[in-house]
């Protein structure tokens, strides 16, 4: 039997034939509908052929994409669309493609968008919602940021689901992370307690990629890609002076894989660290030992660290948390140069040191080719899934497929990198740096 873990929930029978044309037409698309079909989780054939023998049905994910029959009456369904958190890039190109589907390909006409995150739905905010149209969204994937603006931090999920019901929203499609998710579970909680129809969907937007089940999500493609630009130049600036230091911080409150994906890309970085990895500073295998050895040979050192690295090293102080509710990591970068400054100082070796931090210029970017389209993609494949009547749900990929969990297994732990896996072996290869920092 397929776990119920991964079954994502309905609101009723699908009986209203779709708008979308099953076979080719010259004048038409042509469709190949999604009927009861899944994608494994596990691919490798060794573990296909032990569930078989064990008479097991393998663990999948159900797939994405266009249904025969839809749950809502295109010609009376009403959409809206919010998106919260942090920025990410790729933001508006979701809310395009998502206005795009709707209109273009299923007819739908009264799609909004809600401002400012979830605290759009609460009336004392005073936020306008904005009636979307082909036309009014034509160009904003050209820009960075969300057309919509985004906010952090819990609302009520009661008030949010009145002024659902106030705007007569039928569908409603929330864009962001961990905590979005989380919100957009609570929302379709409190709709199902009110026995209301009203379908809740998840786009997953992540910029550290760490959302679970899923290979990736959009923005991170684009993220690496311009981290890697600056890996470049904070190299030439390393190379630039004689014991020339160039600390890179990159985004990765609780996981690596932009900095591993970046210094993987450039090849330049010659440490790289992540809140995976523990490292001592100090001692002979210490983080200041190894930089001082590679000092000594190349004269020049590029460090990349994600910026919930090395948060060990303020125990005993008070973290502040955002308004989601997430602790506020200190500055690993201005930690590790100041310690860099009073080690060498302290054995007499000059050194110059450039820290650079470019967050918020990469979060704030526009999507790069790749990323655009995925973005579409995955609008496209939230759409088909939200008509035909699924509620709970997150659009994810998987072994190439587009498909769909439900939020709550989605969001109950969050993806890191495996120290063990190949990802990471890839980078002690390319860095050469040791496998262990750690002096026990």
């Amino acid at each position: 039997m397929i776990s119920t873990d991964f079954n994502v929930k309905e609101l009723g029978e699908k009986n209203i034939k779709s708008p979308l044309h099953p076979t080719f037409h010259p004048d038409g698309l042509s469709y190949r509908f999604i009927e009861n079909d899944r994608v494994l989780m596990d691919s490798s054939f060794d573990k296909l052929k032990q569930s078989l023998k064990n008479g097991e049905s393998p663990v999948s994910f159900e797939k994405a994409g266009p249904h025969r029959h839809l749950f809502f009456d295109p010609e009376h369904t009403k959409v809206a669309i919010v998106t919260c958190g942090g920025l990410c890039p790729g933001l508006n190109n979701v809310i395009r493609s998502l206005v795009y589907q709707l209109h273009y390909r299923y007819d739908v006409n009264d799609v909004i968008g809600i401002q400012y995150g979830y605290e759009g739905f609460i009336n004392s905010y005073n936020h306008p919602v904005i009636q979307f149209t082909p036309g009014s969204v034509d160009k904003i994937h050209l820009f960075g940021g969300t057309i919509l603006g985004s906010s952090r931090g819990k609302q009520d999920a009661a008030a949010i689901v009145d002024k659902l019901v106030e705007l007569n929203v039928d569908i409603l499609f929330c864009v962001g992370g961990d905590g979005t998710l989380h919100g957009a579970h609570i929302i379709q909680q409190e709709v199902e307690r009110r026995n209301l129809n009203i379908s809740v969907g998840g786009i997953p937007k992540t910029i550290d990629n760490d959302i679970d089940l899923i290979d990736k999500s959009f923005g991170f493609e684009t993220a690496f890609g311009i981290a890697s630009e600056f890996i470049r130049f904070a190299h030439n600036e390393a190379r630039g002076a004689y014991n020339g230091i160039a600390i890179l911080k990159l985004m990765g409150r609780n996981s690596g894989f932009i900095a591993a994906y970046a210094a993987l890309s450039v090849q330049e970085a010659n440490l790289v660290l992540i809140p995976e990895m523990d490292f001592d500073m100090d001692g002979p295998k210490g983080f200041l030992n190894v930089l001082k050895k590679r000092l000594e040979n190349r004269h020049h050192a590029l460090i990349v660290v994600a910026e919930g690295a090395g948060q060990k090293f303020f125990e005993g102080e008070s973290f502040e948390k955002d308004a989601s509710g997430n602790k506020k990591n200190k500055d690993i970068g201005i930690y590790l140069k100041e310690r860099i400054t009073e080690e060498f100082k302290s054995l007499n070796i000059p050194v110059n040191i450039k820290y650079i931090d470019p967050s918020y210029i990469i979060r704030s970017a526009p999507a790069n080719a790749n990323d655009s389209k995925f973005c579409a993609l995955l609008a496209q494949n939230a759409v088909h899934a939200a008509m035909a009547g699924k509620t709970d749900f997150m659009v994810g990929h998987w072994n190439h497929l587009f498909t769909l969990l439900p939020i709550s297994v989605a969001v109950a732990k969050q993806k890191k990198i495996d120290m063990n896996d190949e990802l990471w072996w890839n980078v002690l290869e390319t860095t050469g740096q040791p496998v262990s920092m750690i002096n026990k």
